[in-house]
């Protein structure tokens, strides 16, 4: 049996462990920043049952935008405390692939987001991953957000739930149309900022190799 002493001392510990990561360096995990990323990732799912389970679209838009609107939250506490970590830049932009690819995909299955939408999200996320991963396992690197990515992201996890609102039929002569709006303009940042990571990937890579090609060549000198 729980205490109010024992949660009192658990809350404490919690606090004071996320503060002292503060000191820790990039490899810390349990970070302000990287709990809030995995909130939001632990939404998608419950995000995926409203909308195909339970039929609630303007629960499930209202919580894909809650999801969406703490996007920058998680990337601002990490500059403001000083909590920047090699795990929360990869927890942050799992969360939103993760959001919006569940999000595109539930919509598909419900009828609800027009064919063109769905398909160059799908698209562009399916190279977008395969460079991320193929940098991270070859060149143990990370692609860097790009503020031009969130803005996209934002136009997006707007343009979204505001289709299910819409199919719903809550303001749907207002929200129908904006939603397309956003969601072209969104779509088309979007591929724009495929195409400044495909240079980011590529940049990164070469580094990668000329790192590895100078450190052969000391290791050679010196033995």
């Amino acid at each position: 049996m729980w205490t109010r002493a024992t949660v009192t001392l658990w809350r404490a510990t919690l606090w004071s462990r996320l503060l002292a990561d503060r000191r820790g360096g990039e490899d810390r995990v349990l970070t302000f920043p990287n709990v809030i990323s995995f909130a939001r990732i632990l939404a998608v799912p419950y995000f995926v049952w409203l909308l195909l389970g339970a039929d609630q679209l303007i629960a499930a838009g209202f919580l894909l935008l809650a999801i969406g609107s703490t996007d920058w939250l998680d990337g601002y506490l990490a500059r403001r405390l000083g909590q920047v970590s090699k795990l929360g830049k990869i927890l942050d932009p799992i969360a939103d692939r993760l959001a919006i690819i569940a999000a595109v995909v539930a919509g598909w299955i419900a009828g609800i987001l027009p064919g063109w939408l769905v398909g160059g999200l799908l698209v562009r996320e399916s190279i977008v991953a395969v460079l991320a991963v193929w940098l991270l396992l070859v060149h143990h690197d990370t692609i860097d957000v790009r503020w031009i990515g969130k803005l996209a992201t934002f136009l997006l996890y707007g343009s979204i739930p505001a289709y299910y609102v819409a199919e719903a039929g809550f303001l749907d002569q207002v929200l129908a149309p904006l939603a397309g709006l956003a969601g072209l303009v969104g779509l088309g940042l979007y591929w724009a900022v495929a195409v400044l990571y495909g240079a980011d990937v590529r940049l990164a890579a070469r580094k990668s190799l000329s790192s590895q090609a100078t450190e052969e060549k000391d290791r050679h000198e010196h033995s």
